[in-house]
């Protein structure tokens, strides 16, 4: 069985932990630090799922390319395969969206705008084996396409 993992790239309101739930929730871990609170936990997860073989899933926006190399390379050490899934939403779909978020988990308006600001693309030479672009489309499915550096 491979060993995946993979990281999620888009600012908040994207639907990205709606996409774990429904594609990764039973086969890899979920990493997010929304849940785990502190990076020092978030590196002794991460590190345990690579010790242990287990595909996993890093559940953050990862908005540059420095956020996603602390992923990247220990993974491809461990004999992980690294999969991205790029989530392109207009900063107005995210705002319409996380206004339909219930209060607790509400982004406040300036760090949508602060981490759309930061986001870098990703590419292939950062180590990816495999990179994908994620919309949502019509009746709240998923769009899976796959990464051309011309989108």
């Amino acid at each position: 069985m491979a060993k995946d993992l993979v990281i999620f790239i888009g600012i908040q309101a994207t639907g990205k932990s709606t996409f774990y739930r429904e594609r990764f929730f039973r086969t890899h871990v979920r990493i997010n630090l929304d849940m785990l609170r502190t990076r020092r936990r978030e590196e002794r997860l991460f590190n345990a799922c690579l010790e242990a073989g287990q595909s996993l899933v890093i559940d953050n926006t990862n908005c540059t390319q420095a956020d996603r190399s602390r992923y990247i390379a220990p993974a491809k050490e461990a004999g992980f395969r690294v999969v991205g899934y790029y989530f392109n939403s207009s900063i107005e779909d995210c705002l319409r969206r996380n206004g339909e978020r219930p209060a607790d988990e509400v982004i406040p308006e300036g760090g949508l705008f602060a981490t759309h600001g930061k986001m870098e693309l990703p590419s292939q030479a950062e180590g990816f084996d495999e990179l994908f672009y994620v919309r949502i489309g019509p009746h709240h499915t998923f769009v899976v396409e796959a990464w051309r550096d011309d989108v």
